[in-house]
């Protein structure tokens, strides 16, 4: 198979689909690949090192489109690039079609194959390929809500972890999952009082015993929410539904009851965010305050640690990706129930609950599909 790895053009972002060692594997299993050139020099990738391993470097995005079956990506394609999408043609990123209905309805339009990384599923419920990207966001998410604390970026002036005499921050974690529990662990590790909140009794249990004595864990309800971010300086929003838009747990009407200065990170913003008030963001610009409140909410946070990001990305998405190419899309889809999840729109269609329901479109299913 010709697979295309292009230059991501979402801003500030530095990560690319595929580090070298993954693309020499896919070379291994016999197929060629194309990388647009400069492509990895944000994550600290040359172009020799690509063509040292057997990848052919291509100058122009066009043509990565022109000559792959299989593109592979980091982040969903911008609409400059909808119109060098082929039919049939794979694309193997991450999409969140639920937070962007003229994505969804171009690759619609399109009719491309959209295997979206976030929906890969296992049997367990866990999502090996969006877990290290989630992994990297939720220490982030602390890093960042750490920084912008501080007064020179119109945070509250807060120490996060505070000093002898002095308390530290009060932080808010939204969500249970892999993104909250990191973000957890970093403001409990800078020795923060953490409240963690989540609606699963049995996943606070575990979370319970596995976190520090610093990190408290509580069910998550409006009462419960309300009465907590009267203290809170720093709130981590960490709600995922897969493949579905995050509901909304703080309103706009909520932030009359914060403090001036309380920071508020939304890593669900790819989802479309889980405060009312969350927009995406750039690491460029990548805060606003509403009613003194500031928000940050930068849709590709890993893209801000692009070597780290892109390797653990890489770990996770080749074996998917060597089966695909291996195998084509509806044999791998058809043998493996995990990469099955993550097809999303196939040839005009959409073939995932979550993204069918936020439009309100109509749904296929994709074993149909496959074996039609």
């Amino acid at each position: 198979m010709n697979i295309g790895i292009p230059k991501e053009l979402k801003k500030n972002e530095y990560r690319i689909g595929m580090t070298p060692a993954g693309v020499q594997s896919l070379i291994i299993h016999g197929h060629s690949v194309f990388v647009q050139s400069g492509a990895g020099l944000g994550s600290g990738y040359s172009d020799s090192d690509y063509t040292k391993i057997g990848a052919q470097i291509v100058s122009h995005i066009e043509d990565i489109y022109n000559k792959s079956e299989m593109i592979i990506k980091v982040k969903e394609p911008l609409a400059e690039e909808y119109d060098l999408i082929q039919e049939g043609q794979i694309l193997y990123t991450f999409f969140h079609f639920a937070a962007s209905e003229s994505l969804t309805k171009a690759m619609i339009e399109q009719k491309a194959v959209c295997i979206a990384y976030e929906t890969i599923e296992n049997d367990d419920k866990s999502l090996p390929l969006l877990t290290p990207m989630s992994e990297v966001a939720g220490r982030m998410a602390t890093q960042q809500g750490a920084k912008y604390l501080e007064k020179p970026q119109k945070g509250a002036g807060i120490l996060l972890g505070g000093v002898p005499g002095v308390p530290p921050a009060n932080v808010i974690v939204l969500g249970g999952g892999v993104v909250g529990t990191q973000a957890a662990k970093m403001a409990a590790g800078l020795g923060a009082n953490v409240t963690l909140f989540d609606i699963n009794l049995s996943r606070l249990r575990v979370l319970d015993d596995l976190l520090p004595a610093n990190v408290t864990t509580a069910y998550s309800n409006t009462y419960n929410i309300e009465k907590a971010i009267r203290t809170a300086h720093l709130i981590i929003g960490a709600v995922l539904i897969p493949g579905a838009k995050a509901p909304k747990l703080i309103t706009k009407k909520m932030l009359s009851n914060m403090k001036p200065g309380t920071v508020m990170v939304d890593v669900a913003v790819d989802q479309g965010g889980c405060f009312e008030t969350t927009h995406p963001t750039t690491h460029e610009n990548p805060t606003y305050l509403v009613d003194d409140i500031l928000h940050y909410s930068v849709a590709n946070m890993p893209g801000a640690v692009p070597q780290t990001a892109t390797e653990a990305l890489t770990n996770a998405t080749l074996p998917q990706a060597i089966r695909i190419a291996n195998q084509g899309w509806k044999t791998a889809c058809l043998i493996d129930s995990s990469l099955q999840k993550g097809l999303n729109i196939a040839l005009g269609n959409v073939t995932y609950k979550g993204v069918a329901e936020a439009f309100a479109l109509p749904y296929s299913n994709p074993i149909e599909m496959l074996q039609g």
